[in-house]
């Protein structure tokens, strides 16, 4: 087995909801992005939650788009071994992120959103006691295909609440 790990986290200062994943999947690694596998709905459910196409624009703009929202990106797994898969299930020997320090730099977040149960069930035990609102969603993955697209974004709608555009900087004004 082969030693994966997680990229760094994607994050600003006024990050107000994270999205967590488990540990990103061969594409991902490969490629060297989040939720690179094409048949992956991560940027599908998480653009109709906020209610912008990202698919669809290139992978830089993506991630301004969601720290534009409020959103910021991780894994709750820092490394671990798993055999040429991407399967949570093939998962072993994990080494978590740390979560809870992360968190506590961020003075605006206000939620811990989990992409998938393997997320949630190692996140939520390293976030428990924080006031943050954890919110465990049904996996982005195509792997996860026991329930219907419709299903997720209406699962996945819950970050909405969480999330907001960052308004411009107002005018300089000249003297």
């Amino acid at each position: 087995m082969t030693r994966k790990a997680s990229f760094p986290p994607v994050v600003a200062a006024d990050t107000s909801l994270m999205i967590l994943g488990s540990l990103p999947g061969e594409r991902s690694l490969a490629e060297a992005r989040y939720y690179a596998h094409p048949q992956n709905r991560f940027w599908h459910l998480v653009g109709h939650a906020i209610g912008t196409e990202l698919y669809a624009i290139p992978y830089e703009q993506r991630l301004a788009t969601l720290l534009d929202h409020g959103i910021g990106l991780w894994d709750v797994i820092g490394s671990a071994s798993r055999a040429n898969s991407s399967l949570d299930a093939a998962i072993r020997d994990i080494a978590p992120n740390p979560l809870a320090d992360l968190a506590a730099t961020l003075p605006r977040l206000r939620a811990v959103a989990f992409n998938g149960a393997t997320a949630a069930r190692i996140g939520q035990p390293l976030l428990a006691g924080s006031n943050l609102a954890l919110l465990p969603l049904p996996s982005s993955s195509p792997a996860y295909a026991s329930m219907s697209l419709a299903e997720k974004e209406r699962r996945w709608r819950a970050v909405g609440k969480f999330v907001g555009r960052r308004l411009p900087a107002p005018p300089q004004q000249s003297i």
